[in-house]
């Protein structure tokens, strides 16, 4: 039987959505092992000038608890 844990985070990016939550999953493969999933949760962003500065993506990643 395996055990599935979520984390959540909240990746940014200056050019898409995508590009935001993709730096969130890579942040987090960066400390966890057995990612299998994510989740995007909510799309944000900042205006500066009339135009989009940045992008978020609030993002549910789900990984496999190890317990070797």
């Amino acid at each position: 039987m395996s055990v599935v844990k979520i984390v959540h985070l909240v990746g940014q990016s200056e050019e898409s959505f995508a590009k935001a939550a993709e730096a969130a999953v890579v942040e987090a493969t960066k400390t966890i092992r057995n990612v299998k999933s994510f989740q995007v949760d909510q799309l944000s962003g900042e205006v500066t000038d009339g135009r989009i500065s940045n992008y978020r993506a609030s993002v549910q990643i789900a990984f496999v608890v190890d317990r070797g």
